[in-house]
């Protein structure tokens, strides 16, 4: 049997896919179920946190456990194999434990060196117990994971540049500012009461919010995250707790939200969202670009079209007989300056060539002082190359060329927010148009993976980093060691058959002897025998530990021709003595 992990994170997928392969908690059962009720797969669990989904799996062939466990992926999460594959990876034994053990120590995780998934991990194995569906592997290898985690907790300072998203997100929103001094006298809502909502609701009353409201549909647990936030010793912070029927109402009340629910539709629309920020302000929120309250335009269109009255003035088009429709142009171009060859940029092939025979047919002013604004017309005989080159351009794209860059469009400066909102939920909570509504600052998953690409990373990382090479090989070897036992104990067994038989054929060949002298002899055989298999079995014991240590088993089984039934029977029994021990671990964590 191997390790193999097949899964999808922040680092392999957009949020978009991550969010709609999203599992609930009824999904990851059933996939749990399905994986070994496979024939690839003896054991399974699920790694499911809001930036990663990873299905781990004891399997007995690579290839067909890889298509086995990616397809019951995709059939769980409800993406397409075809959509999901892209985007997927595929670890392998050794690989397989490096990757996990990265992720216990939050090496992998989106704010590196986070404790949270630590959490995660105790939470996927208790439920894989539950179900049956973690053996002697996967409970060895998750148990390590939780111990390596903690380990690089404890002799490092992965702490120092780890947080949790919570803590990153509100230092986003607070764009710099300190958190606790950001966050002081703020009202927050808080929708959900689950561990990442509880963790929310802890962070922002040490910070020194005034106020939480707690929103669940399930009014107890609300009720008892908000009994706890309110007796805390280390905060002074009022907290209530509401009925999801009053988010709207109090959203209209909050500063700052906080959202994180198992829910598989949005929690709060763009609609929601502006309707609140409407109530509290008093006048109608506009997109970015929309119109304005006041009913004239706000966006960048607005912006131009004021452009157009402040452009110079132009003579070209006042003369009497020309062909040029000056206001055409203008609004053709709107934000250009219309002077010299942008008055006829945009103009067709047809046209253009009727306002040059009346350029050409027309009177030539040469103009050494023009008044200011005015444009000088040149003769077309000294201009002779431009004209063919612009001619030329007009025949073979049909439109006379732009050649001068637009001028610069002012950008409408958005109003400070009024409600700032955290999205950690996936699949998400908050509609994504929210962005766009002016006086409104939303953090969601995907944003805070942009935002951490450029975190600065710990010295303490590589200290991490070695911690895992060492764990991982020491985990190895124990694993490999582990593989071979059976053999040796099957070994074991076979010689004190041998030694049963041989006693046996004595006691008919010498019915006269007499127990003492019998038992003599016995214990002389088997220390004959023993002597023999010590060396051997210490030996290929130690060698079984080293990488590619596996073929030392099969060539004892060769060797001394062992049946591979019995070795099976001695693994099942192994697997049997670790089942109380399996159950005590069983529960929720």
């Amino acid at each position: 049997m191997s390790l193999l992990v097949v899964g999808l994170s922040h680092r392999s997928a957009p949020v978009s896919v991550l969010e709609r392969a999203a599992l609930n908690a009824d999904a990851q059962i059933k996939l749990l179920q399905d994986t070994v009720a496979a024939e690839p797969a003896t054991e399974a669990a699920v790694l499911a946190t809001c930036n990663r989904i990873e299905l781990y799996a004891d399997v007995d062939k690579f290839h067909a456990g890889v298509a086995e466990v990616s397809t019951l992926l995709a059939q769980h999460s409800g993406v397409g194999l075809e959509e999901l594959t892209p985007y997927l990876y595929v670890h392998y034994e050794d690989r397989a434990v490096h990757h996990l053990f990265s992720v216990a120590c939050g090496l992998d995780s989106m704010v590196v060196g986070e404790g949270q998934i630590l959490g995660q991990i105790k939470d996927s194995l208790a439920k894989a117990q539950d179900v049956h569906s973690a053996g002697r592997l996967l409970n060895d290898l998750f148990q390590q994971a939780l111990r390596v985690g903690k380990r690089a907790h404890s002799e490092t300072g992965i702490d120092r540049a780890g947080q949790s998203l919570v803590t990153f997100g509100l230092e986003q929103l607070s764009d710099g500012q300190a958190v606790e001094q950001w966050a002081r006298s703020k009202k927050a809502l808080v929708i959900g009461a689950g561990s990442m909502s509880s963790l929310a609701a802890a962070t922002l009353a040490r910070a020194g919010v005034a106020e939480i409201v707690v929103a669940n549909r399930t009014p107890d647990r609300a009720e008892r995250l908000a009994q706890i936030l309110a007796e805390g010793d280390d905060t002074d912070v009022l907290a209530r707790a509401v009925p999801m029927e009053s988010v709207p109402v109090e959203l209209t009340r909050a500063d700052l939200v906080v959202s994180c629910t198992g829910a598989t539709g949005l929690v709060l629309t763009a609609e929601a969202v502006a309707a609140a920020v409407e109530g509290r302000s008093g006048a109608a929120v506009a997109e970015s670009g929309s119109v304005s309250p006041s009913g004239g335009d706000s966006g960048p269109t607005a912006v131009a079209a004021a452009g157009r009255d402040d452009l110079p003035p132009t003579s070209l088009g006042t003369e009497e007989g020309c062909p040029l429709d000056l206001p055409a142009v203008q609004q053709a171009t709107a934000g250009f300056s219309v002077l010299g060859e942008a008055a006829v940029a945009g103009m067709a092939a047809a046209d253009l060539e009727q306002h040059a025979a009346w350029v050409d047919n027309g009177v030539t002013r040469q103009q050494t002082s023009a008044p200011a604004g005015a444009v000088t017309v040149l003769d077309p005989a000294e201009e002779a190359d431009v004209i063919a080159a612009l001619a030329a351009a007009a025949a073979a794209v049909g439109r006379v060329p732009e050649r001068r860059r637009p001028e610069p469009v002012a950008e409408i400066p958005r109003p400070e927010p009024t409600l700032f909102l955290l999205d950690l939920a996936m699949p998400r909570d908050i509609d994504a148009a929210v962005h766009r509504l002016v006086g409104v600052r939303l953090m969601d998953i995907e944003s805070l993976a942009e935002a951490s690409a450029d975190a600065p990373m710990a010295a303490d990382v590589d200290q991490v980093r070695r911690i895992v090479a060492d764990e991982v090989a020491a985990f190895g070897a124990a694993l490999r060691a582990a593989h071979i036992t059976p053999t040796v104990v099957a070994l074991r067994t076979m010689a004190a058959d041998v030694v049963a038989n041989e006693i046996a054929r004595l006691d008919g060949r010498l019915p006269g002897l007499d127990d003492k002298h019998r038992a003599e002899i016995t214990q002389t055989v088997k220390r004959v025998v023993d002597k023999l298999l010590h060396a051997p079995t210490v030996r290929v014991k130690q060698l079984a530990a080293e990488p590619g240590g596996a073929g030392y088993a099969d060539a004892l089984r060769t060797l001394f021709d062992l049946d591979p039934e019995t070795v099976a029977a001695v693994s099942r029994a192994d697997r049997a003595d670790d089942e109380p021990e399996n159950s005590k671990n069983r529960g929720p964590a």
